[in-house]
């Protein structure tokens, strides 16, 4: 199977519709898609569910697609650092569904996994429980929580060999490990596409079998918050 294609656009071809769920991996700015996310925003998709730990920031990541309005609902765990998903969810214009940053690793997870639900504690006694069914397991309260399977993964990753075989470099491998598992189609984009079987196959985080397609780009790599001090004289 080829999965190596020449660029985002040629990758999402025939993949996109309006409607879909799309599971973004990365944090903040760290380990973001941003070649897909762009392409998607030229493809004009629209009234997208797109589950992601936050929405990017304004004029960067996710916070593009929100910017033309192609979403219509968030799951995510943080909504900081982006003042238009806080206007739109704000006044009504942004449905939300908000999901612990665990659960909602576990929930792409288990998505991925093939398991349909979840037990766990957190968010009981809070909205999060709200409507979900309540289990007492050795005199504790859990709430269940659903698997999440999305019709499109979009993940970033350092290395991956023509197979799809991913390596992630430290922290930007964040949400994209269980992004990429719950996806119906998994499209990667890394930063190196090197020759089939110079991967240690101990240093693979993610098997080539949850990946679909893959391009090859460059990244900007923003820093979302420059912190710097004055230089000692």
């Amino acid at each position: 199977m080829k999965k190596v294609y020449a660029s985002a656009e040629a990758a999402l071809d025939g993949v996109l519709f309006d409607g879909m769920t799309i599971a973004a991996g990365g944090f903040g700015l760290c380990g973001i898609p941003e070649l897909l996310i762009a392409a998607i925003r030229a493809a004009g998709t629209q009234n997208l569910t797109v589950a992601s730990n936050n929405a990017g920031v304004d004029g960067f990541g996710l916070g593009v697609l929100l910017e033309s309005h192609q979403v219509k609902r968030m799951i995510s765990s943080y909504v900081g650092e982006n003042a238009e998903f806080m206007r739109q969810y704000l006044s009504g214009e942004l449905e939300l569904e908000f999901t612990p940053q665990g659960t909602l690793a576990e929930r792409m997870r288990a998505g991925g996994a093939g398991i349909p639900g979840f037990y766990t504690k957190t968010g009981v006694g809070t909205v999060i429980a709200e409507g979900k069914e309540h289990k007492d397991f050795d005199g504790q309260t859990y709430i269940l929580e659903r698997g999440l399977v999305a019709d499109l993964s979009i993940v970033k990753a350092w290395k991956a060999d023509p197979s799809g075989n991913l390596v992630f470099r430290k922290a930007a491998r964040n949400f994209n490990p269980p992004a990429a598992t719950c996806g119906k189609v998994c499209i990667v984009e890394v930063e190196e596409i090197v020759p089939l079987g110079s991967l240690d196959p101990d240093h693979i985080h993610l098997p080539g079998i949850y990946v679909h397609r893959l391009i090859q780009g460059t990244h900007e790599k923003r820093i979302e918050q420059r912190t710097t001090r004055k230089k000692e004289a």
